[in-house]
């Protein structure tokens, strides 16, 4: 049977784009449907303009500490200034993702996919035949079944504020409810930060969740553990979070409490794709669905909510399905980072994980004051942990939390990827001075 494409995509986000190119630069026959700006959750609404605002809300401690070195700055902060600039980088962005699928040979084509048949996708009414298909349409925020959750915000919104808020209520302890608390506490928003649990950042090394958590107390972020948000209320004055514990007011409430894939509206059912409970696509090794034809990468069907992951498992995938690849993503030792403030990066395991994988753990810690604070009135501390394999020598986890963590945290993870022991990190001579040479001599 003769398709209208070699390969169509469903999502052009990193993972489908980055599908997209390369199998059109092996000369397939490559369309892919958007029906947003091109580039996905990370460039328009994630990781780009989260870390722009990160930038953003940064100086206002650069600027408390530039006191101690003689500088005298009068400085004042414009929403609107900010929030037009990231528009303007994200329009730049899109450009730049338009023209390197146009330059490819990539046919954009404009509009929601969803199954017709096992090798038919309706795009907007017109009806389109693959002989393979590749869905990587992301993720979105989940807001709970609450009373009042039409006054929720989520991650998206919070991007696109008109105002900033005087005061705000997040609700969430994973990485997003932490980072917009950082963000917004630094530009001068009093921070509610809720958490239903009893420590924030479950999943993250228990003695750096502890440490950062405190870090936020201390930058005067109110973090309210076994907390759970019942219920939100307007009120004239913004709105009121219910709990058990009391009521929480606040000009705006921001729900941060998770992501689900952005499946709902593919028609799955339709062709027979399995979901897995949490509405993620069930994949195999070769990223395929219960369709041998039909393929899945990136937030839609995994857990490592990455960018970088999607990214490689595209490139591999059309790889190997049009190029006779044999590379497959390596999911062991991932560097990670928590744009947080302070920031967290971490690659490896946390010594709960390796202590139930290993019988001889021994780790090593160090907090300290970063030299670049040491002289002014910000009083933020680094610190630094190591778990390691006793037995073997081999360096199991890598974690900072400090300054340029996720920095740091990049070079740490080629090294453990490739078994960095101990003695080798010791043998290593330092950079002095700086805050990553603390490595190299726990």
């Amino acid at each position: 049977m003769k398709y209208d494409f070699d390969l169509l995509v469903i999502g052009a986000g990193s993972g489908g784009v980055r599908a997209a190119r390369i199998a059109a630069g092996y000369g397939k026959k490559v369309a892919i449907c958007e029906s947003d700006k091109v580039g996905g959750t990370c460039v328009i609404r994630g990781c780009v303009p989260k870390k722009l605002f990160v930038y953003a809300s940064q100086y206002n401690k650069m600027f408390k500490a530039a006191k101690a070195f003689g500088w005298d700055i009068q400085s004042q902060f414009n929403w609107s200034t900010l929030l037009n600039n990231k528009n303007d980088e994200i329009n730049r962005l899109n450009g730049i993702y338009l023209k390197l699928l146009s330059n490819a040979g990539v046919e954009l084509i404009k509009g929601h996919g969803s199954f017709v048949n096992a090798h038919t996708v309706d795009i907007s009414g017109h009806q389109y035949t693959a002989d393979k298909i590749l869905i990587a349409t992301g993720g979105t925020p989940t807001i709970p079944d609450i009373p009042g959750r039409e006054h929720v915000i989520t991650s998206n919104e919070a991007l696109d504020l008109t105002e900033l808020p005087g005061s705000i209520t997040i609700n969430g302890g994973g990485y997003i409810a932490v980072e917009f608390a950082g963000i917004f506490n630094a530009l001068g928003v009093k921070v509610n930060l809720v958490y239903r649990g009893p420590q924030i950042l479950r999943g993250f090394d228990d003695e750096v969740a502890q440490f950062a958590q405190q870090s936020f107390i201390d930058a005067g972020i109110n973090v309210m553990t076994m907390t759970e948000v019942t219920a939100v209320e307007q009120d004239v004055d913004g709105y009121i979070c219910k709990s058990k514990q009391g009521d929480i007011r606040s000009e705006q409430v921001f729900f941060a409490t998770g992501r689900q894939a952005n499946t709902t509206s593919l028609n799955l059912d339709q062709v027979g794709i399995k979901t897995k409970p949490n509405g993620q696509i069930e994949v195999n090794r070769e990223q395929q669905t219960s369709l041998a034809h039909v393929y899945a990468v990136g937030d839609v069907c995994n857990a490592d909510n990455l960018t970088p992951v999607a990214i490689r498992e595209g490139h591999y995938l059309v790889n190997r399905l049009f190029n006779g690849g044999d590379q497959y993503p390596d999911y062991d030792f991932i560097p990670t980072t928590v744009f947080s403030q302070p920031e967290i990066g971490t690659c490896g395991l946390t010594e709960a994980e390796a202590k139930r994988q290993y019988p001889n753990v021994q780790c090593s810690t160090s907090t300290f004051r970063a030299m670049k604070y040491a002289m002014s009135e910000v009083t933020e501390k680094t610190f630094m942990k190591l778990v390691v394999n006793a037995d073997t020598d081999q360096v199991l986890g890598i974690h900072v939390v400090g300054a340029d963590g996720g920095e740091m945290i990049q070079g740490f993870g080629v090294a453990l990827k490739q078994g960095l022991s101990k003695t080798q990190l010791n043998s290593t001579i330092g950079i002095h001075p700086t805050s990553a040479e603390e490595f190299v001599t726990m």
